[in-house]
């Protein structure tokens, strides 16, 4: 596992290094991490990777060498295999119909259409020129663009939250009579979003836990145009630099191990 992570890594690095990034500002405002990656350079800097075996956000940053790097895909922590699709230049790494968990649960079996259908985040290239996205992943790409890099997670918040369309929730009338992912509850988060053409990053710790209602105002008062969840709880880890270390629950200092990440190089 070790040398394959070196192998990947040194590859991803001598192709990333050599080009200068745009800016990348961290503000931080009562137990909320805001990041905003600007510019038009940094979109071929983005980089999502699946991991073959659950490692922490930690690891994965320290290995490849990444400004920026944060958790991103829903995962199965029984058999560490991905809940959440991935691509990674231009191939789909990462697919979920693969977790014969999901197939094996009727619950999860009857509604997998929307689970394999929740919302995503994507780097997209039309006509040699990069932009993001955060579509379900149903949505096809425009005419001439490709999908660089994407990884999927949900529900999506802006323009709408579609917790219902997503199988986050299921409600009986109006009572809610299953939940996913503590969405209804106030939890740490990892949050994207987009604004005039830049990335926006939040990553709302334990310090300031929000439920997916909550998320969204904040989203609102930011002014996003689109916005998804990604995994939270537990799962939310940030590094940047060496400067910020975040993790949800502390145990040893460690972190939760994870399947998929996202990652900002110089």
């Amino acid at each position: 596992m070790k040398k394959f992570l070196l192998v990947f890594f040194a590859v991803m690095f001598f192709s990333v290094c050599s080009c200068v990034a745009g800016p990348i500002d961290v503000d931080y405002h009562d137990g909320i991490y805001h990041i905003t990656v600007k510019g038009e350079k940094i979109k071929k800097k983005i980089k999502v990777y699946a991991s073959q075996d659950l490692v922490t956000n930690d690891e994965i940053h320290k290995a490849s060498g990444a400004l920026l790097t944060f958790n991103a895909g829903f995962f199965d922590p029984e058999n560490a295999k991905s809940i959440s699709y991935v691509t990674m230049d231009r191939q789909t790494v990462e697919d979920p119909i693969f977790n014969e968990n999901l197939l094996a649960n009727p619950v999860l079996r009857k509604n997998l259409s929307k689970i394999l259908n929740r919302t995503e985040f994507r780097i997209v290239e039309c006509d040699n020129k990069y932009k993001y996205e955060i579509v379900p992943h149903n949505t096809p790409v425009g005419f001439s663009c490709t999908v660089v890099e994407a990884v999927q997670g949900g529900p999506m918040i802006l323009p709408d939250l579609r917790l219902e369309d997503e199988f986050f929730i299921v409600k009986d009338g109006d009572k809610v009579v299953r939940e996913s992912c503590s969405v209804l509850h106030k939890v740490a988060r990892t949050v994207l979003g987009i604004k005039d053409g830049d990335l926006h990053v939040l990553i709302i710790t334990d310090e300031h836990p929000m439920d997916m209602y909550e998320v969204q105002a904040l989203c609102k008062k930011l002014g996003f145009e689109r916005a998804m969840g990604l995994d939270g709880g537990s799962s939310t880890s940030m590094n940047y630099k060496n400067k910020y270390n975040v993790i949800s629950v502390k145990g040893d200092g460690a972190g939760r191990r994870l399947k998929s990440f996202i990652m900002v190089y110089k």
